[in-house]
């Protein structure tokens, strides 16, 4: 009989921690094909998870076949650390353009027949108006099309059959893919088309259209006010590090400072995480490190130098609450460090001139993980910087240990 129960028990723990896994797999990977090592996991449990979301975050959750996607929407459409690695504004509207093509493209495409319709697409007047300009002619803009394509690998949007990108960039080659219809259909997560926005809407900004196009329908209601409040801090929680009290209006600031505790709860047993209740508002830190991609600490030379300049903004931060630091001052910093620390890096990081991007890449890291506020040419320590103390580092193969745990992005 001890037997038996103490299979049920094991048997259990083990669903829920692969029920666990899903979860944390979604928030990583919203849009996850078959592929995806944790795709079985995600369609086994597909109701607990897609009530878990609904109720937690109002996030609705799809699971099909061959693809699941959880329409995860930012809270904060403001935050302009959050996109595409190495994407600016052009590789973002060769993105949609691409995303337009293949949606009235066959089943299959090559890279050069994609290209070609882009240049149709590209032509477009309003886009021209706008500055936009596309051709083929040059290898930069080759490579712009050959990322946006490796996007949509990466995405499942496409699948490779065969070729190279590389070749194409070289003019020495094509590539062919499959296009997954399915996948492509759910890659965009508004509540609207962008299409359904009418022309000469006022405001007709960028930031009203963000906002149209992920408006959603709250009750009018004490408990609609509620659900909402709760469900925008729950996002809040699981996309930034770290959540501050000052940065909220009234009523959400109110309810935070008083359900934190069942609010951070519920978050953490679902998602593995761990509350850390702070004076200054709430972080959810991740000790695993995994649920994140912008991990800290974290290994090599740049992870080292962001470590030591959040020592250096946090020691500021404790002496002179509120100092606008200017950049060069960072730079300044990092040049010092390299006498001390410098055998530690890697070669490029001790040339001359090299602490600038040292200091430019250390503070977009700190950006990103919400431990300091960046404007032009200055930075603000905030609080949380605070929890990375450094102590004596140390130092083996270009790996550096801090006291702090993972926060996530």
């Amino acid at each position: 009989m001890n037997d038996a129960r103490d299979l049920t028990n094991v048997l259990a723990r083990h669903r829920d921690q692969e029920r666990r896994d899903a979860l944390r797999a979604l928030l990583m990977r919203p849009l996850m094909t078959a592929a995806h090592p944790e795709f079985v996991a995600v369609r086994r449990h597909a109701d607990d998870l897609r009530e878990w979301f609904a109720h937690q975050t109002g996030w609705t959750l799809h699971v099909e076949r061959d693809c699941a996607r959880l329409y995860k929407r930012p809270a904060d459409l403001r935050d302009a650390t959050r996109g595409a690695a190495d994407f600016e504004r052009r590789r973002y509207v060769l993105f949609c353009l691409a995303c337009a093509a293949l949606e009235r493209a066959d089943p299959q495409i090559t890279l050069r027949m994609l290209g070609e319709r882009l240049l149709v697409l590209a032509a477009e007047p309003e886009l021209i108006e706008s500055g936009f300009s596309f051709t083929l002619e040059a290898q930069h803009e080759r490579r712009d099309l050959v990322g946006v394509c490796r996007t949509l690998l990466e995405l499942g949007v496409l699948h490779r059959v065969a070729g190279d990108e590389d070749a194409f960039v070289a003019r020495a080659g094509d590539a062919l893919y499959d296009v997954q219809r399915r996948v492509l259909a759910s890659l965009l997560a508004a509540t609207r088309g962008p299409s359904t926005w009418p022309a000469g809407s006022a405001p007709d900004t960028l930031d009203a259209r963000l906002a149209a196009l992920v408006d959603e329908y709250a009750p009018d209601s004490d408990e609609g006010r509620r659900s909402a409040m709760r469900q925008h801090l729950a996002r809040r929680l699981l996309d930034d590090p770290v959540l501050y009290f000052d940065e909220l209006d009234g009523d959400m600031r109110t309810y935070l400072q008083n359900q934190r505790g069942p609010l951070a709860a519920r978050l953490c047993d679902g998602c593995g995480l761990v509350p850390e209740q702070r004076a200054e508002g709430l972080a959810l830190v991740d000790e695993s490190g995994d649920l994140t991609d912008a991990a800290m600490p974290a290994e090599g030379t740049a992870a080292h130098v962001t470590l030591l300049v959040a020592e250096y903004l946090a020691d500021i931060g404790r002496k002179e609450p509120g100092r606008a630091i200017p950049e060069s001052e960072i730079a300044v910093f990092i040049m010092q460090a390299a006498l001390e620390f410098g055998r530690y890096w890697r070669k490029s990081a001790r040339e001359p001139g090299a602490e600038k991007e040292l200091a430019r890449d250390a503070l977009a890291r700190l950006a990103m993980l919400r431990l300091i506020e960046r404007g032009d040419t200055i930075v603000i320590p905030l609080p949380a910087l605070a929890r990375f103390a450094f102590g004596v580092p140390e130092l083996k193969r270009n790996v550096t240990q801090s006291h702090a745990g993972n926060l996530r992005k």
